[in-house]
């Protein structure tokens, strides 16, 4: 299979680049040539920007494409009316969804933007982000028609992520000391290697069609999470506990939600995935395979040391 990915080698592209290649597939990538330029001397590497210059990819065809980086959707309908390829596999988003009210299929609504918003750049808050995928699915399926591909992860983590939104546990558990953990609840992601190795799969089968992408429901929880990475100096404290000190879910507690921000974002139905080949590492594989944690995401030392001297005093 000749594939072309469009995105640079980073994360979600270099996990699928490493399965593609192990496969025995052609690959080419298609990016600004700036982000590890150095990675993979092996591969034809075309360079243009997709917001503006697309000539690169002129009489060129392709059995797929894998679409990494489209995140406007004006952007992904210029790259697929100008990509000659068998199939167009889009990487969207769980946030794709109206509302989490209620588990969401894959045929359930989306997230509509809101008045004013615009369709033409991502704002900072990310507030329109899932609407903007949503958007970028259409596009690529107004092109492609049947022959669209629409991958809908939750949480990606594992090799090379660069959110830092699992990574911090693995990492903090190393740094020793009493741990502040909220209250247990399902917890969803998906290893990078397991996603890429299954569209790849999914591409050699022709699939098409919407497809959510990442740990069945109840298959994780936060506790078995933070066992997966060796945590056992546990402090528990409570959602209301919490709320009072001002930490937020996701980003000073990664993976964790208020259940009143989502009660359903982290119980996606996954079954459609799952007939259609996808599996899943042991945890514990991937909690050995993070990066160095960086900051983004999770408490800083001395807050969380802070939280603990807190809830001890209340308590």
């Amino acid at each position: 299979m000749k594939l072309l990915l469009i995105g640079g080698p980073k994360f979600v592209g270099h996990a699928l680049i490493e399965a593609a290649l192990a496969r025995g597939h052609e690959v080419t990538t298609f990016n600004r040539g700036q982000t590890n330029p150095e990675l993979f001397p092996e591969l034809e590497k075309l360079h243009g920007d997709r917001t503006e210059d697309l000539s690169a990819l002129e009489g060129r065809s392709f059995d797929a494409v894998v679409d990494t980086s489209g995140y406007v959707p004006g952007v992904v309908r210029r790259s697929a009316e100008a990509i000659t390829a068998g199939r167009y596999c889009f990487v969207s988003s769980i946030s794709y969804y109206a509302d989490y009210t209620e588990p969401r299929d894959e045929y359930d609504p989306p997230e509509q933007l809101a008045d004013g918003a615009p369709d033409d750049r991502l704002l900072e808050d990310y507030s329109n982000y899932g609407a903007l995928k949503a958007l970028c699915e259409q596009a690529a399926s107004d092109v492609f028609g049947h022959r669209a591909l629409l991958v809908r992860p939750g949480l990606i983590v594992g090799p090379n992520d660069p959110t830092d939104r699992f990574t911090y546990w693995p990492r903090r558990v190393e740094r020793g000391g009493p741990i502040l953990a909220p209250p247990d609840q399902p917890v969803q992601m998906i290893d990078v290697r397991d996603l890429a190795a299954w569209i790849v799969h999914l591409l050699e089968d022709e699939r098409s069609g919407p497809f959510n992408a990442t740990s069945p429901p109840h298959a994780i929880t936060f506790d078995s999470m933070l066992a997966a990475c060796g945590a056992t100096d546990l402090v528990r404290v409570t959602e209301e506990f919490l709320a009072e000190q001002g930490v937020q879910g996701w980003m000073d507690l990664p993976c964790w939600i208020p259940p009143a921000e989502g009660s359903c974002f982290q119980l996606v139905p996954v079954d459609r995935a799952v007939a259609a080949g996808l599996t899943f590492r042991p945890l514990e594989e991937t909690a050995r395979a993070v990066p160095e944690w960086t900051g983004k995401a999770g408490l800083q030392p001395e807050r969380e040391a802070e939280l603990l001297a807190a809830w001890e005093a209340r308590a």
